[in-house]
């Protein structure tokens, strides 16, 4: 996730994510798919905190990291550093990227396309992503599936305690849904003196597997493959966590 509404919640996110475990799962997926598209400079849109950017150039990419808060940008490049054949960008991802030339492959992971304010621009930001990479590149999407989750009630995901840069905190992680939208829920409880509570919900957009294939290929995708995980299961609106668009121009 990431963007200016996140830019206070940065920490409280980076303590919820199990980071080496992700990755790990995520991992053979975007080889797979970088082999194959012979991918060896990479566009990392809604970038947030950089976790992904830093994978994917220790395996010898090309990265160009980008997002629209200067803060987040400011955390990645201080944690990470910005090393040859590792930059980083301050621009919403669905402003148009200037590069000597394009990309051969781009990705937009984690929800983030999901968190856009509207249509227009998750449309813009699709768009903006195939014009960046070259014919026969590859653009990743990954959101979460909403349509799995019931309409109303609240799943609560994760209940961790951290130490934050205010101390030490209780963190609670929900999403729920509300007819057509999705809502990410925080609570987070200072531990550290008298406790504070925190609480937050952050909306997001209801996209289905349709509109992503309309947007990838209003915007030259030639060749589209959905899939319900990062083991490539197939996609099922009823019940696959994840949905995700793997798409050569």
């Amino acid at each position: 996730m990431s963007g200016t509404r996140f830019d206070d919640l940065a920490d409280v996110y980076e303590a919820m994510i199990d980071w080496p475990k992700r990755l790990a799962n995520e991992e053979p997926f975007y080889r797979r798919w970088f082999c194959g598209a012979g991918v060896r400079r990479l566009l990392d849109v809604a970038c947030g905190t950089g976790r992904h950017a830093a994978m994917f150039h220790s395996w010898g990419l090309r990265v160009e990291a980008a997002d629209i808060s200067p803060r987040i940008i400011e955390r990645a490049r201080a944690a990470l550093g910005e090393l040859e054949g590792l930059s980083w960008a301050v621009r919403g991802f669905d402003q148009p990227v200037a590069a000597e030339e394009p990309f051969d492959a781009a990705l937009c992971v984690g929800n983030s396309l999901a968190l856009a304010p509207d249509w227009p621009t998750v449309r813009r930001a699709v768009a903006a992503m195939f014009a960046a990479v070259r014919d026969g590149g590859l653009v990743i999407l990954h959101i979460l599936n909403l349509w799995r989750l019931p309409d109303g009630p609240c799943l609560w995901q994760k209940c961790t305690c951290a130490t934050l840069q205010q101390g030490d905190a209780l963190i609670l992680k929900g999403v729920h849904r509300s007819g057509s939208r999705g809502y990410v829920d925080l609570v987070v409880t200072s531990l550290a003196g008298v406790p504070q509570m925190q609480s937050e919900s952050v909306p997001f957009l209801g996209i289905e597997a349709s509109d992503l294939l309309a947007l990838a290929r209003a915007a030259g995708a030639s060749e589209t493959h959905l899939f319900g995980s990062y083991q490539e299961q197939t996609y099922q609106r009823e019940t696959s966590v994840d949905l995700i668009l793997a798409a050569r121009k």
